[in-house]
């Protein structure tokens, strides 16, 4: 079925979830932006919002931490198969999900469905359900905009709801589009699947540069520690296994240079073991590394104490290098981040990197799953040689200025909806 932009006026957006500074909400934040500068107006479901209220459906269930749907998630994976009265609760709570993106589509009069990630990786089994259910059954268009999918990740490949899996995550119908941000992904999608998609990759604002850093900000090393004769290395992610801070570590062990590596997000791990081992092995190398997740926030405000919160976009401006040693991305959210703001980068080649932004000219302290001489002196040069590095970051950005710019996604977005 094909939509034109003519023919939309309100898209609704749905998610387990739009706040936060993960990559599924500010991702949609971006295409919001593009659709609202075309005229067109666009609302939320999910199960938690930092939205306006006025353009907000709220429900509860619709949130992978709502404790029915996460004990529908815990008992199908890791076991290969559910018990009957499972399967009620699943359709039960489905149902109910559905019913309420009736009621959303009826209040918002939305005309075009974008799904963010809730047909792809199946958090909340019972919402991609009742996606999939309700686009059967209304025949309204639909984009299922795809950041990870399920057979990515170790943990989903035993389980219980293979017959689920194949039905909504994703499914194959003829009214959804299908985006997914990089070209390993769509290779995979139809090799699986048999379905087609669109490439829109993760982009950043670079016609228009970062704002100079304000009075605000003047304070932001003070805070974090770091003293004037000190490196300040920035490691912008959260704390989880995949991110490979071990090798940020090590560098930083290895330059021989006075230096500070800050951490900006709290742990991902439940159980926090792996925060453990990143605190220890800082200890064993060490290292002075800092966990600063209790100071940077999506907003500024004040901490209950009376320090200030800082955003992350306030931090990057002082970082002297930003270290990125992933060993898988869907994308590389930090990478952008970090040539937006001219940073030198490290960055450990995981295969999305090779694939898809290597080729495209970036110049970055490399390593391939362990950190060598090389990249310890590249970084020490970069770090003491102002002129290369000015080089290497200009460069950087007006080669990300050409393919991850508001510009190309607003064209590809456009391209889409005018198929």
């Amino acid at each position: 079925m094909c939509v034109s932009v003519e023919g939309v006026q309100n898209i609704g957006f749905v998610s387990t979830r739009f706040a936060g500074t993960e990559g599924v909400p500010v991702e949609t934040a971006k295409w919001a932006d593009v659709f609202e500068k075309e005229g067109l107006s666009c609302f939320y479901f999910a199960g938690e919002i930092d939205r306006p209220a006025d353009i907000s459906y709220l429900l509860e269930e619709a949130h992978f931490r709502h404790p029915e749907v996460r004990h529908i998630f815990k008992n199908c994976f890791g076991v290969n198969f559910r018990p009957r009265s499972l399967t009620k609760k699943i359709h039960e709570i489905k149902e109910h999900i559905k019913d309420h993106l009736y009621k959303f589509i009826k209040k918002f009069k939305i005309e075009l469905l974008i799904a963010e990630n809730s047909l792809t990786i199946p958090l909340n089994i019972p919402l991609g359900l009742a996606i999939t259910e309700l686009l059967s059954e209304t025949g309204i268009s639909a984009i299922a905009h795809h950041h990870d999918f399920f057979w990515e990740r170790q943990e989903f490949k035993t389980n219980a709801i293979w017959e689920y899996l194949n039905m909504a995550f994703p499914p194959h119908l003829p009214t959804i589009r299908h985006v997914v941000i990089n070209s390993a992904a769509s290779n995979q999608l139809s090799l699986r699947t048999g379905i087609s998609s669109s490439i829109i990759p993760t982009v950043m604002d670079f016609e228009n540069p970062p704002l100079r850093p304000n009075g605000y900000t003047s304070d932001v090393r003070k805070a974090l520690g770091i003293e004037s004769d000190e490196l300040f290395v920035l490691q912008p992610t959260r704390v989880i296994k995949r991110k490979g801070i071990e090798h940020a570590i090590e560098l930083v062990s290895r330059l021989k240079m006075k230096a500070k590596l800050v951490i900006s997000h709290a742990s991902g791990d439940e159980k926090n073991d792996y925060e453990r081992r990143v605190r220890e092995y800082s200890k064993l190398l060490n290292v002075n590394t800092v966990f600063v997740s209790d100071i940077i926030n999506e907003y500024r405000r004040s901490s209950e104490d009376g320090r200030k919160i800082y955003t992350l976009n306030d931090i990057y401006p002082y970082a002297d290098l930003v270290t990125y040693p992933s060993n898988f991305e869907g994308f590389g959210n930090a990478f952008l981040e970090a040539v937006y703001y001219r940073k030198p980068i490290l960055v450990n080649t995981y295969s999305i990197y090779r694939i898809d932004i290597q080729p495209k000219g970036f110049s970055a302290i490399e390593i391939d799953g362990y950190v060598t001489e090389k990249a310890v002196r590249q970084a020490r040069e970069v770090l003491q040689n102002s002129e290369l590095r000015e080089n290497m970051v200009n460069e950087n950005y007006k080669i990300a200025k050409q393919y991850y710019s508001y510009s190309v996604l607003h064209k590809k977005l456009m391209n889409l909806l005018m198929r």
